[in-house]
């Protein structure tokens, strides 16, 4: 999300310091800022908005040395403001942060009981106090002042200080947050991502998690928090500077796919109290007296988000016991819905700005329903309108088919329905620790499936000649269904169809032949046995079965093994040949709400690599947009 660059050498700092920022606008911001040791001390200049408002605000405070740090900032704590944007200031230190320092307000209480005093509402504000606090203590080197300070915080951060005192020193550390030092001829510089760096060197060093470093502008010395020190070898950078934005990744896409894990961790931190199986809820705003008053939960959502709707329906009804609706915003505006004031409106929107879904929170607000924003966009207009707002930490999302943004929405819907089954007293805090417990542990089983994308690759390629796919899931499986579907329509502008796998009688059995690639999501959960047999009639038909099941399933292993090629796999369309296939992906075991998270990477890889074979733009696909702001 957040952009850090920082800067240590001969040369004038901040036109460097900006430049770096701006090669790092793609990841999105709402205020930038830059802390500099002008020889008078650490001065600083901040903006709201674009890095143009910054340039203005330095032609108007030029800021002239040789070491500093700046940063872009995508709000988690306070709203977008001059007092909230990084770098924030104690005493003669300044520091720029990019994640959540999840003991913040305990911490804040305990400093302002000291008697210091907060100009910001931000978390990142504790960590410049807290190195503040260490150094009027007696720890009179900055490195020891931020080493003390971090032993006291917990959550993720990547840090960058300086301070008045060491005119010629940067610290910087990382903990889940990441963080690459460059290495310059008689400067160092460090960012929270490549392409900050490659205009001035292309050697780099990657910290690691609990590792800090002092910067100078002979080098770096690389330590653990402990103070034990650590060598790592330089790696040499290739790639092009957009190369670089992609981190490597051929398209925007695949890197977002791959940062799903990362999206998770983030838009989970902070909200989850396993002591009390509880959400921590402040920012959604349902009291237990509203939870109660509660007759219906009422989705609103367009295109992907409400595919991730549908699954927060199936989790609202089973954990909250409040019977709920989705509905498309599109339909929603232009008939006359009945909202009463017992109605949970749940607006989800990845920009937070859908024309649809706006206009349906308009119509449910006047009607004097509760409303709940999940959305990515901090202070976007369906945030702003709404009573609460749930945000997702998934970060800017380039690629237009949208991905991490999606499971992100899954987790903070699977989030607020337990929250609503706690206030309600329709789930047990037992009950609610086995599923927070899946959750805080689903992204290390997403990491499982996306090592197995070479295999799903194989598997693309296989069906490239596919005029024509199906997608098939029941239960939470029946949104995954459709939303792999959609990804597939999106990027390679093959014609597929989403269904609940029940209704395949009712109609697209007819379809199936053995030209047909057909997807089944088929996870070992309460509707296993129905699905298992809607792909024993996939198979009897000869269609090319796809498998998307738990590892270990010996009956789908028995039903792949047991495939033989179909005697009629030849094509009649001039001789073309669609070879038979029945293939498996497998996810690791996990409870049933978790599933969805699992089931839906390998559809997304599917869709990306059939896209990228055929060679279409996967990041910009023909006629779609990223945010829908007009009917």
């Amino acid at each position: 999300m957040c952009g850090i660059v920082a800067y240590v050498g001969a040369k004038d700092c901040a036109p460097i310091l900006v430049e770096g920022l701006r090669r790092l606008e793609y990841r999105g911001y709402d205020s930038a800022g830059l802390a500099v040791h002008t020889g008078r001390g650490v001065e600083i200049v901040r903006a709201v908005g674009k890095l143009s408002n910054l340039d203005a605000a330095l032609r108007k405070q030029p800021l002239v040395g040789t070491t500093g740090i700046s940063h872009t900032r995508w709000a988690t704590h306070g709203r977008p403001s001059e007092a909230n944007a990084h770098p924030h200031v104690a005493g003669k230190v300044a520091v720029v942060h990019n994640g959540i320092i999840e003991n913040h307000l305990a911490l804040r209480r305990e400093l302002e009981a000291k008697g210091a005093k907060f100009s910001s509402d931000t978390d990142t504000e504790i960590v410049a106090h807290l190195i503040d606090e260490a150094q009027r203590g007696g720890k009179t080197q900055l490195v020891e002042a931020v080493r003390a300070a971090l032993a006291r915080v917990h959550g993720a951060y990547a840090i960058a200080v300086v301070s008045s005192d060491a005119p010629d020193e940067i610290v910087v550390a990382k903990d889940q947050s990441p963080l690459v030092l460059g290495i310059g001829e008689g400067e160092m510089l460090a960012a929270s991502d490549i392409p900050a760096l490659l205009a001035h060197t292309r050697d780099v060093i990657f910290l690691q998690d609990g590792e800090m470093a002092l910067l100078k502008r002979s080098g770096a010395e690389i330590t653990k928090l402990d103070g034990t020190k650590v060598e790592r070898p330089v790696k040499r950078i290739d790639w092009s500077a957009t190369q670089a934005e992609k981190g490597g990744y051929k398209h925007f896409m695949l890197k977002e796919i791959h940062e799903q894990p990362r999206a998770i961790e983030d838009t989970l931190r902070g909200r989850i109290d396993q002591t009390e199986g509880d959400i921590v809820d402040g920012e959604i705003g349902i009291t237990p007296e509203i939870a109660k008053r509660i007759t219906r939960v009422y989705f609103v959502a367009c295109g992907t988000s409400a595919h991730a709707a549908m699954a927060g329906r199936y989790w609202v009804e089973q954990l909250a016991r409040i019977p709920s609706t989705v509905e498309i915003g599109s339909e929603v505006r232009y008939r006359e819905p009945v909202f009463t004031n017992t109605d949970l409106v749940v607006a989800v929107s990845q920009s937070g700005e859908t024309a649809d879904t706006l206009a349906a929170v308009k119509a449910a607000k006047a009607s004097g329903a509760h409303i709940l924003a999940v959305a990515n966009v901090l202070d976007s207009a369906i945030p702003r309108m709404s009573d609460g707002a749930l945000y997702t930490h998934a970060g800017p999302e380039i690629g237009v088919a949208s991905t991490k943004c999606f499971t992100a929405q899954l987790a903070a819907l699977l989030m607020l329905a337990v929250c609503l089954g706690r206030r309600r007293g329709t789930l047990s805090a037992d009950g609610s620790r086995r599923i927070l417990d899946a959750l805080q542990h689903a992204p290390h089983q997403m990491r499982e499936v996306l090592a197995k994308a070479d295999e799903i690759k194989a598997i693309a390629k296989k069906h490239l000649k596919a005029r024509d796919m199906l997608f098939l899931g029941r239960g939470t499986g029946y949104p995954i269904a459709l939303e792999g579907a959609l990804k597939l329509k999106e990027i390679s502008y093959i014609h597929a169809e989403g269904y609940a796998a029940g209704e395949m009688k009712h109609g697209p059995i007819a379809l199936i032949d053995e030209e047909m690639p057909v997807v089944v999501v088929c996870p070992r959960d309460a509707h296993y046995e129905k699905t298992f047999s809607n792909m024993q009639e996939v198979k009897a038909r000869e269609g090319q079965l796809i498998a998307v099941a738990t590892e270990g399933d010996l009956d789908v292993a028995q039903l792949l093994l047991d495939g033989q090629p179909p005697q009629s796999a030849r094509s009649s369309r001039g001789g073309s040949s669609f070879p038979p296939a029945i293939d498996l992906i497998e996810i690791p075991k996990a409870e049933p709400e978790i599933l969805p998270l699992l089931t839906v990477i390998p559809l997304q890889l599917l869709a990306y690599y059939m896209a990228d074979l055929k060679g279409t733009d996967v990041d910009q696909p023909r006629n779609l947009a990223k945010t829908v702001t007009v009917e």
